[in-house]
C-alpha cells in the first residue's frame, strides 16, 4: 500500500499564494540589487556588445551608406611601387592640379602634422612652396588634428611657412582610452569643443543643413566641455576608392569626384598611425585613419548616429529584470526558473539586436545581464536555506506522523485483539442459552438474538480494524490457490442466504463456466462477502440482487447487481476510500464501518485487478470486479 507522500517541495507556487508583505519584500530586495548593479561601471563590458552588434550590423550588409558623399583617394605600396618611390611635395601638387578639374566640395588631407610641418612628405623648398600654393587654390582645403583649440586659443593650431595659409582644422578621432571602455576603440566622434564646432559637423553641415544645430544630431550627448555622438560604421568597400596614381595621371572620371568630400590618406602599412582600432575589428590594421573619417563625415550626413537609451531606461530595465529573478528564484522549480531566465536573457539580447540592426537603437545589456547572474547566484543560497528549512520541518512532521501512525495502528491492533475474546465470550454464551432447554419467552429470546446480532456486526468490524491495520503497516500477502471463482460466489451466496431471506430479498445466479483462475480464496471471498452483503443490506424488501460470472478478454468478471438506493454521483468518486460512507446512508439505520469497499478494492488490486463502481440514485447499483485469467 502506498504511503502518503511529503508536499513536493519543488512545487510551484504562484502570486496569489504569496502575502502582499513578501511580494512587497521581493520587490524591495529587487530594487536593492537593480540600484547596486546600476551603479557600477560596466563600460568595457558594454562596449563589448555594442562592438558585436555593429559588426554583425556591417556583416549583413545593413550598415552600407545610402548615398555615399565621401570618396578615398588610398597612398597604398601599390601606389610606391608605381611612382618608385613615395609621392614627394611635386607629385602632390600635380595630383591637386588634377583634382581641381574635377571641383571636389571639400578636399580633406590626413597626413601627420608635427611641430607645425607636415613630416610625411618629402621635397626641397620650391616643392614645398608650390604644394601650399596649388592647395591653397581648393577654397576647403582642411588637415584634421587631433588637437584642439581651448577657449581663448583660437588661431593656436597654424602650420609653419610656407604652410600658414592652409587651414589645420581640429577633427579630432575620440578613441576609448581614459573614459568609457578603456580599450583604445575609436567610437565616438566629437561634434563641438566649448562651443567651438568642429571639422566633421562643419563638413557635414553642407549636405545635411538641419545638424547645425547641434542638438538636432542624432544620439547627441554632452561629456564635460564637449558634445559628441557615436559613428555609425560602414562595412569595408563601402566608400568608392581610387589610387593616388590613378588621379594622378588623369584617369579617373571627374564627375566621380564632384561635389564630393575627397579625403587623402594612406594605406601602406609602415606607420600604426595610419590605422584606428574599431568596434568591427581591434587588430592593428583594422581600419584606416581616411576611412575612419569618411565613417564620421557620412554619420553626420546622414544623421545616422546610433541612438544609445538614456541611463533611467537601463536602470529601469535592470529593476524589472532584478524582480523576475528574484520571483524566478525564490519560487520556482530549478528547471523551470533556468528555462524561463535563460529564455529572458536570449528574448532580451535578441529584441536589443534587433532594434539596432533595424533602427540604430542602442539599449544597454551588461547591467540587466548582469542583474540576472547577480540576482540568481545571490539568492539562490536563500532558496537553499528556505527549502532546507522546509524539508526539515517537513521531515520532523513526518516522522511525527510517522509515531502516531505507529501508535495508532498498535493501539487499534491491540484494541481489537482485546475485543475479540470478550466478544467471543457473548457470542458462545448466547449460543448455549439458544441450546439449552429451558423455555424462553418471546421477549427473552428476541433478546438474546439482539444480543448474537450485535455481537457478530461488532466482530465484524474488529476484523475489518484488524486488516486495515495489517494493510497500513504493509502486513498483507498473498497466498494464492489456483480456485474456481463460480464455486467462491456460491460458497458467498449461501452465507448469505439468510440474510437476504429476513429482508425476502431473490438472489439470482448467471454464472457462465470458468476455468480455475491463481487467488488468494479468502481475500476474495471477502470481496464477494462485502459485496454481495451491501447488496442485501441496501435493498428494499423483495427486490433481487443478481450476481453474475463470466470471461472477456483474458480477464474474470464478476458483477453484483442491485435494486437498492443507489450512490449519489458526488460521492461516486470517493466511494472506496477508507471509512467513507455516503450522506444517505449516515442518516439511514444500516451500520457500517466504511471499511469494507476500501477492504475490497485493496484485495482486487493486490491481484492486479480492478473493481468499479456503476450506480444511480433510488436505481441501484453495479460492481464489477475485474481479475486476469494469468496472474
Amino acid at each position: 500500500m502506498k504511503k502518503k507522500s511529503s508536499p513536493n517541495l519543488d512545487e510551484k507556487l504562484d502570486l496569489s499564494s504569496l502575502s502582499w508583505q513578501q511580494i512587497a519584500i521581493r520587490v524591495v530586495f529587487a530594487f536593492i540589487a537593480a540600484a547596486v548593479i546600476s551603479f557600477l561601471k560596466l563600460d568595457y563590458l558594454e562596449s563589448y556588445f555594442y562592438d558585436l552588434r555593429v559588426t554583425i550590423n556591417a556583416r549583413l550588409g545593413l550598415a552600407n551608406p545610402k548615398n555615399p558623399q565621401v570618396v578615398l583617394i588610398r597612398i597604398d605600396n601599390k601606389t610606391v611601387e608605381k611612382l618608385k618611390g613615395f609621392p614627394d611635395f611635386q607629385m602632390h601638387s600635380d595630383f591637386l592640379n588634377k583634382l581641381i578639374t574635377s571641383q571636389p566640395r571639400f578636399v580633406i588631407y590626413d597626413v601627420r602634422v608635427k611641430d607645425g610641418d607636415i613630416k610625411e612628405i618629402e621635397g626641397d623648398d620650391n616643392q614645398r612652396r608650390l604644394f601650399a600654393f596649388t592647395a591653397s587654390q581648393i577654397p576647403e582645403f582642411y588637415i584634421p588634428s587631433d588637437d584642439l583649440e581651448m577657449k581663448g586659443e583660437t588661431g593656436k593650431l597654424k602650420l609653419n611657412a610656407p604652410f600658414e595659409q592652409l587651414r589645420l582644422f581640429p577633427g579630432p578621432k575620440s578613441a576609448d582610452t581614459i573614459l568609457f571602455a578603456k580599450d583604445g576603440v575609436s567610437r565616438r566622434l566629437m561634434l563641438r569643443y566649448q562651443d567651438q564646432k568642429l571639422l566633421h559637423p562643419y563638413v557635414a553641415s553642407y549636405y545635411n543643413p538641419r545638424i547645425q544645430n547641434i542638438e538636432e544630431v542624432r544620439g547627441h550627448f554632452t561629456l564635460y566641455d564637449s558634445d559628441q555622438t557615436y559613428t555609425k560604421f560602414h562595412p569595408k568597400g563601402a566608400f568608392p576608392t581610387y589610387a593616388f596614381e590613378e588621379v594622378l595621371a588623369g584617369n579617373i572620371d571627374p564627375a566621380l569626384l564632384q561635389g564630393k568630400v575627397v579625403v587623402v590618406g594612406t594605406d601602406t602599412g609602415k606607420s600604426i598611425r595610419e590605422y584606428v582600432t574599431t568596434p568591427m575589428s581591434r587588430e592593428v590594421t583594422a581600419m584606416t585613419t581616411m576611412e575612419l573619417h569618411a565613417n564620421m563625415f557620412q554619420t553626420l550626413i546622414e544623421n545616422s548616429a546610433p541612438l544609445r537609451l538614456p541611463s533611467w531606461v537601463t536602470i529601469v530595465l535592470t529593476c524589472l529584470i532584478s524582480i523576475l529573478t528574484v520571483h524566478v528564484v525564490l519560487t520556482l522549480k530549478p528547471s523551470r526558473g533556468l528555462l524561463i531566465l535563460g529564455s529572458t536573457l536570449i528574448g532580451f539580447a535578441l529584441v536589443t539586436f534587433l532594434l539596432f540592426l533595424i533602427a540604430d537603437i542602442w539599449i544597454d545589456l551588461a547591467h540587466p545581464f548582469l542583474a540576472i547572474f547577480l540576482c540568481y547566484y545571490f539568492f539562490i543560497p536563500y532558496r537553499l536555506i528556505i527549502e532546507n528549512r522546509r524539508s526539515w520541518e517537513y521531515f520532523q512532521k513526518n516522522k511525527l506522523l510517522k509515531q502516531v501512525e505507529e501508535l495508532k495502528t498498535n493501539f487499534i491492533s491491540m484494541m481489537s485483539h482485546d475485543l475479540k475474546t470478550p466478544i467471543a465470550r457473548i457470542q458462545g454464551m448466547t449460543e448455549v442459552i439458544l441450546h439449552e432447554d429451558v423455555q424462553l419467552s418471546s421477549v427473552q429470546r428476541e433478546a438474546v438474538d439482539t444480543i448474537r446480532g450485535s455481537s457478530d456486526d461488532l466482530l465484524k468490524f474488529i476484523n475489518a480494524i484488524l486488516q486495515y491495520g495489517r494493510i497500513e503497516s504493509e502486513g498483507v500477502e498473498l497466498h494464492r490457490q489456483s480456485k474456481d471463482i463460480n464455486q467462491i460466489l456460491q460458497d458467498v451466496i449461501k452465507k448469505h442466504e439468510f440474510l437476504a431471506k429476513v429482508k425476502r430479498i431473490k438472489i439470482v445466479q448467471e454464472l457462465e463456466p470458468l476455468f480455475p483462475i491463481s487467488v488468494d480464496p479468502e481475500l476474495i471471498k471477502q470481496v464477494f462477502s462485502n459485496l454481495v452483503e451491501n447488496a442485501i443490506k441496501y435493498s428494499a424488501e423483495e427486490s433481487i440482487v443478481t450476481v453474475k460470472s463470466c470471461e472477456r478478454d483474458e480477464q474474470v468478471l464478476v458483477d453484483v447487481i442491485d435494486q437498492g438506493m443507489g450512490i449519489p454521483t458526488v460521492d461516486l468518486p470517493n466511494i472506496f476510500m477508507k471509512f467513507f460512507r455516503t450522506h444517505n446512508v449516515k442518516t439511514s439505520t444500516i451500520k457500517g464501518s466504511g471499511l469494507g469497499l476500501y477492504l475490497a478494492s485493496y484485495f482486487v488490486e493486490l491481484h492486479k485487478g480492478h473493481i468499479t463502481v456503476i450506480s444511480e440514485s433510488e436505481k441501484g447499483s453495479q460492481f464489477t470486479v475485474s481479475l486476469p485469467l494469468n496472474s
